[in-house]
C-alpha cells in the first residue's frame, strides 16, 4: 500500500448524529483513491464513518508505515489531530486536506502533518505520494499547493495548485473500496428510504462572506449531463437506492444544463427521487417545474435571513422575495422545502430578528434549520470579526463553532430568537386549521408574549 486515506468521521461517537442517522460515503477521499488508483499509485481507504477509532489505530500501530492522508473538516478536527498523533507514534508519514487546513497550516503542521494539502487534492497527491516515499524533502518546494516545513523548521507555502479543468476526466469515486450498502441500509432503517449520492459540479462562483472556499475556490466546474446519468443509472443498478443526493453546492447553478439532464434521464427512463441545494435566485417556474419531473422531492434554500439589510451585509446576491416566490413554487409543484437560517450575522438586531420570524411565517416552508453565525477562518466573515473572536477551547480539541464573538449578542439572546421564532411559526399553522383549537392559540399566544419579552429584556447582554 502506498498510501491509506481516511476522514474523522465517527458516526456511532456522535450523538447528534446518532439522532440525525443520514452518514453519506466521503465522496472526496474516494474521488481521490480513484484517481491515484488511475496513476498506479496503490490506494487505500478506511471508513471511519461506521467503524471506531480503535480500529483505525490497531491498522496504524500494527501495519507497515507507509503514507496516511486524512481529509478534516471543522467538525472532525479533535479527531484528526488524534489521528496524526498516533499515526506519527507509529512511523507514518501524514498528510492532512480538505476544507479546514489550509486555514490552519500552521497548527495541522505543529498536530502532527509532515505535508498540509490546500485546494483539491487528485493532482497534489499523484506528486506527492513518491516524493514522500523516496522521502526527497527538498523536491517538495516544487509541488504546487502544499505547505510544509523545511528542514529548519520554516513553514513553507508554495503556489496554488490549478483547478482539474475537465473534471469529466476523472473516475468515479472509489465506492468499491467501501460498504455504500451499509449507507443505503442505514438510511432505509432509519428513514424508510435507501440513500445514494453524488455530485454533478465542483464549485460555487458566489461570494457569500461566511462561506469558505479553501478546496475548490470560487469555481465552478461542471460534468456533462449525460456522463451524470451514467453514474446515476449505475447507482441504481448497484445500490438499488430509494432516493439520491445531489451533493452539489448549488445543483440549479445552470438551468440549460438541467434541462439537457432532464432530458438525457427521460431518454433512458430514469426517475429516483432526490434532494438538493439551490439558491433562490436561481429557481425559475421553468426550472422548479424540471425538478418536479425528474424527481425532485425537496429542494433546499439558503435563507439566511429574513432581513434584506443582512443579506446584502452577508452579499448573498438574493432577495427576500425571491427566496419568498421559490418557496410558492415549490408548494405549487409538490416538492417539499427546506430552508437554512442563521442568527448572529455582523450587525443584526432585533428588526432584522423580527422580520426573520415574519419571513417565515409567510415563507411557511415544509422544514427550517438555524445556526448561530460562526466565522470560518480564511472568509470575508472572519476578517471582519476577527479582532473580537475568542476561542472557547484549545484549537486541538475545539472547533470554530465554539468560539464567542465579544460584543455580539448572548448566545441566551439567539435561543429566545430561536424559541420565538418556532412558536410563532406554530401558531400560525394552529391559526390557519378549519378547526382551530382556541385552547392551543391561547397557550401559543401566551409563550410567544414570554419569548419576545425576554429577546427584548436579553438584547443588552452581549458577550463579554
Amino acid at each position: 500500500m502506498d498510501i491509506l486515506l481516511t476522514h474523522g468521521y465517527f458516526l456511532y461517537e456522535d450523538p447528534k448524529e446518532l439522532q440525525i442517522m443520514k452518514p453519506y460515503p466521503p465522496l472526496g477521499i474516494l474521488y481521490i483513491c480513484a484517481h491515484l488508483r488511475n496513476k498506479g499509485i496503490d490506494a487505500e481507504v478506511f471508513d471511519s464513518t461506521f467503524s471506531s477509532r480503535e480500529k483505525l489505530f490497531s491498522i496504524l500501530q500494527g501495519s507497515r508505515p507507509s503514507i496516511v492522508g486524512i481529509y478534516a473538516n471543522l467538525m472532525t478536527r479533535p479527531n484528526v489531530v488524534e489521528i496524526l498523533r498516533v499515526a506519527k507514534d507509529a512511523g507514518w508519514q501524514t498528510v492532512v486536506g480538505g476544507p479546514e487546513p489550509g486555514a490552519y497550516v500552521n497548527e495541522y503542521l505543529e498536530a502532527g502533518a509532515d505535508v498540509v494539502v490546500t485546494g483539491e487534492g487528485e493532482l497534489t497527491l499523484e506528486e506527492l505520494v513518491p516524493i514522500l516515499q523516496s522521502r526527497a524533502a527538498p523536491a517538495l518546494h516544487n509541488v504546487d499547493g502544499i505547505a510544509f516545513r523545511d528542514a529548519n523548521g520554516t513553514v513553507i507555502r508554495t503556489k496554488p495548485r490549478g483547478q482539474i479543468r475537465d473534471i469529466d476526466a476523472q473516475p468515479w469515486p472509489a465506492r468499491d473500496l467501501i460498504d455504500v450498502d451499509e449507507y443505503v441500509s442505514v438510511w432505509r432503517k432509519h428513514h424508510g428510504m435507501g440513500s445514494v449520492s453524488l455530485i454533478t459540479a465542483r464549485g460555487c462562483p458566489y461570494h457569500c462572506r461566511w462561506c469558505s472556499h479553501e478546496v475548490f475556490g470560487k469555481t465552478h466546474r461542471r460534468r456533462k449531463p449525460a456522463l451524470v446519468a451514467d453514474e446515476l443509472e449505475w447507482l441504481i443498478n448497484r445500490y438499488h437506492p430509494d432516493m439520491a443526493w445531489m451533493a452539489d453546492d448549488v445543483f440549479t447553478i445552470h438551468p440549460g444544463w438541467l434541462f439537457q439532464y432532464a432530458g438525457e434521464l427521460k431518454r433512458r427512463g430514469l426517475k429516483l427521487p432526490f434532494e438538493c441545494i439551490s439558491r433562490a435566485d436561481r429557481l425559475t417556474p421553468a426550472v422548479i417545474d424540471t425538478l418536479s419531473d425528474i424527481g425532485c422531492f425537496r429542494l433546499w434554500i439558503g435563507s439566511e435571513s429574513g432581513s434584506q439589510r443582512i443579506l446584502d451585509a452577508m452579499e448573498r446576491g438574493v432577495t427576500v422575495e425571491q427566496v419568498q416566490t421559490a418557496v410558492a413554487l415549490c408548494r405549487a409543484r409538490g416538492i417539499q422545502s427546506g430552508m437554512f437560517l442563521m442568527w448572529g450575522y455582523e450587525g443584526e438586531e432585533l428588526q432584522d430578528i423580527e422580520a426573520t420570524i415574519q419571513h417565515v411565517k409567510k415563507t411557511d416552508p415544509d422544514i427550517f434549520f438555524t445556526t448561530v453565525a460562526y466565522p470560518i477562518k480564511g472568509t470575508p466573515y472572519f476578517s471582519e470579526v476577527d479582532g473580537r473572536v475568542e476561542p472557547l477551547k484549545v484549537w486541538s480539541v475545539g472547533s470554530d463553532r465554539e468560539i464567542r464573538i465579544r460584543g455580539r449578542h448572548s448566545r441566551r439572546f439567539y435561543g429566545f430568537a430561536d424559541k420565538l421564532l418556532r412558536t410563532e411559526v406554530e401558531l400560525e399553522k394552529v391559526r390557519s386549521k378549519p378547526d382551530t383549537d382556541l385552547l392551543t392559540v391561547a397557550e401559543l399566544q401566551g409563550k410567544v408574549t414570554d419569548f419576545r419579552a425576554s429577546l427584548i429584556a436579553s438584547a443588552t447582554e452581549v458577550e463579554a
